[in-house]
């Protein structure tokens, strides 16, 4: 009896013997995958790696012999410029207002179309049109069939009920970026927030209802929280694509009445002053912040992932 059950416990006890990796199979399951990174290298890498070169150097294209290495002074340059400086408070607050904007709107047509109501799939697809519309078609349909001071929708609509005509870009032109880029980007996380509110246990909300909760309490206390993931997801991925937003800017105000972010800055100082060193460093900046966001929009995935493995 006692050799029996130490027998046992030796045979739980021991480990299975493993053979050595095989190097030879792990290379060839990694082979199909080596010309994607190859590629990925040369066309996303080394041109990074390339603009961070010239970064350090004041190169003007105009004069290309007279180049030479100055270190981070173009960077110093580019965080002490007035104009620069501006350019960078004007995405940050561009970046602000359009993801908090389309955020709530996202939310309040994602509580809508969670709801049954007739005709819901063409509402939905309606809805997403905005967001599948080439972004440089977005600027410029809201640039001429709807802001045109002469021959707007929005101006003729005033004109019809007997009120003025303002010139929609000139008076307000960091406001109608704005606009045109939350119209787009509403749909996106209408989406993202929607997908959020399908994923609610149904249970946990009929008890809520069972127990005299009301709809702003559910709301409040279950939907919101519920949520969190998926509001910092959206925000973190519309914020990597404002703080790149070219299109908007240049369609709309070409820069100008104080309209000019980062990304429009980069392609002044590189097509227009000839400034290569100091497009780079800009360009360098945009890249590093980006990468800030994506890196807590790929952890925000990864909880999400987690959470809804967890679930299953």
């Amino acid at each position: 009896m006692t050799v029996t059950t130490s027998a046992r416990i030796a045979a739980a006890t021991a480990r299975p013997a493993t053979r050595p990796p095989n190097r030879m199979h792990a290379w060839a399951t990694r082979a199909p995958l080596l010309p994607a990174l190859i590629f990925m290298i040369v066309v996303t890498q080394l041109p990074f790696v390339a603009t961070l070169v010239i970064s350090f150097f004041d190169w003007n294209a105009l004069y290309p012999k007279d180049r030479h290495f100055t270190g981070v002074d173009n960077y110093h340059q580019v965080l002490s410029d007035p104009d620069l400086r501006q350019s960078v408070w004007t995405t940050v607050l561009l970046t602000v207002t359009v993801v908090l904007v389309s955020l709530v709107l996202g939310l309040a047509l994602a509580l809508l179309l969670n709801r049954r109501f007739p005709g819901r799939g063409l509402v939905r697809t309606l809805l997403i049109a905005p967001f599948l519309v080439v972004p440089v078609a977005a600027a410029l349909l809201w640039k001429h069939v709807l802001f045109n001071p002469e021959y707007g929708l929005l101006n003729g609509l005033l004109h019809y009920v007997g009120g003025p005509q303002p010139d929609w870009i000139s008076d307000n032109p960091l406001l109608a970026v704005e606009t045109s880029l939350v119209w787009q980007w509403t749909p996106f996380m209408m989406l993202i927030l929607l997908a959020g509110l399908q994923s609610r246990d149904p249970q946990q909300l009929e008890a809520a209802r069972v127990d005299g909760a009301s709809d702003w309490q559910i709301f409040r206390h279950l939907t919101l929280p519920h949520l969190r993931r998926y509001l910092e997801l959206g925000a973190l991925l519309g914020s990597i694509y404002i703080v790149q937003n070219f299109d908007a800017v240049f369609t709309l105000t070409s820069g100008g009445l104080g309209t000019a972010n980062l990304p429009y800055t980069v392609y002044q100082s590189f097509y227009q002053a000839h400034e290569n060193g100091l497009a780079s460093a800009a360009g360098v900046l945009v890249v590093i912040g980006s990468i800030v966001i994506a890196t807590f929009a790929l952890r925000v995935v990864s909880s999400l992932f987690r959470e809804e493995a967890s679930r299953a």
